[in-house]
């Protein structure tokens, strides 16, 4: 795929399309949304784009499948609050992909600052990776309809 802008500086949309259930997504709107700057480069941001992407749909694979069983051929098409003229799974889905990317290329390259904030450096609870992990968790937990607490036994 070739349509990711290193400098991110375009206006232009470059789809990132899955071509069934799920919904397309927009390189540029990734990166202005996570604020993914031209220190990543095209090539990086998709390899961990599309990681995403792959995870993200096996873990859903099971709703996936219940809901085309109840007639739903797309994501957007489950009954479900709007939000901006979008379905609020939608929106989630998109969160899911996107901080999982965030937090492949922030463990992945180290010397990658996400917010791109310079001297003015997010603290490190606010662009780590577990953070951003935990932020897809609770969204693909949203969608799934289950609860955001996980417990463990000792």
């Amino acid at each position: 795929m070739s349509g990711f802008i290193a400098n991110g500086a375009t206006s232009t949309a470059h789809p990132i399309t899955q071509g069934g259930f799920w919904p397309d997504l927009d390189g540029t709107h990734l990166r202005a949304a996570m604020r993914l700057t031209s220190a990543v480069t095209d090539a990086r941001l998709e390899v961990a784009t599309f990681n995403a992407i792959i995870e993200a749909n096996r873990e859903l694979a099971t709703y996936r499948s219940a809901r085309e069983a109840e007639g739903q051929t797309t994501l957007a098409a489950v009954p479900a609050e709007q939000l901006k003229n979008e379905s609020a799974l939608v929106h989630l889905y998109r969160r899911v992909i996107y901080c999982n990317t965030a937090a492949e290329l922030i463990e992945r390259y180290q010397g990658f600052d996400a917010t791109n904030s310079g001297d003015q450096r997010a603290s490190e609870e606010e662009s780590s990776p577990d953070q951003l992990r935990r932020d897809a968790r609770k969204a693909l937990r949203t969608i799934l309809g289950i609860s955001h607490a996980t417990v463990e036994s000792l």
